[in-house]
């Protein structure tokens, strides 16, 4: 069986993951975040953290930090879907939709509390413990290839937000609001590194 033309291939990943989360997640997600002003505004920070090193330092990640065997800056989006309004409408929903769920599912709603107690379900969201804090900070940063250094910071405030609010639904839209912009970023500059 021949494989999907990559620009019906978008679509199809963004429905999937869509009925995953919808079906599998809304038992324990409550929706509704409890502070919102101030996790519309942690969420912007992320993302001038996240922008911030490379703007103000143009050749910041042409460093070996960063560049090498396995931390190169590449784009996973092809050259020819950069303008192929299908393609980042998708790619734009899945960063801003399903992304901030899953990654909020697995890193603080599940990770943080199972380094705790491997029967998570016991650990209220939000619990601090040091190991739990920082294994998850780091490895968050770890999947963020050559941005992991601006990768770990956002792990740490999203982390930190985890702890203060209690709320999983404020993680989310932070993390939503972090990507969402990040995305407005890149399709307005032309930045296209930024999407792994």
């Amino acid at each position: 069986m021949a494989p999907l033309p990559v620009r019906l291939d978008y679509p199809l990943r963004v429905f999937v993951l869509a009925a995953v989360l919808a079906l599998y997640s809304r038992p324990v997600i409550r929706l509704r975040p409890e502070h919102l002003t101030s996790t519309l505004l942690l969420g912007a920070a992320v993302f001038v953290v996240w922008i911030g090193p490379d703007l103000l330092f143009p050749h910041y990640r042409q460093c070996w930090l960063f560049q090498n065997s396995l931390t190169a800056v590449q784009s996973s989006l092809p050259a020819t879907l950069r303008r192929d309004p299908l393609v980042l409408t998708f790619r734009v929903l899945r960063a801003v939709v399903i992304v901030p769920i899953a990654e909020e599912l697995f890193w603080r709603g599940w990770l943080m509390r199972w380094l705790i107690d491997t029967d998570f379900r016991n650990v209220p969201f939000g619990t601090f413990a040091p190991l739990s804090f920082w294994v998850t900070a780091l490895l968050f940063a770890s999947e963020h290839g050559p941005y992991w250094d601006v990768g770990l910071l956002a792990g740490i405030l999203y982390n930190w937000w985890a702890i203060r609010t209690k709320s999983l639904a404020d993680c989310i839209l932070a993390h939503a609001v972090t990507n969402g912009a990040l995305c407005a970023w890149v399709i307005a500059t032309g930045r296209w590194e930024y999407w792994l």
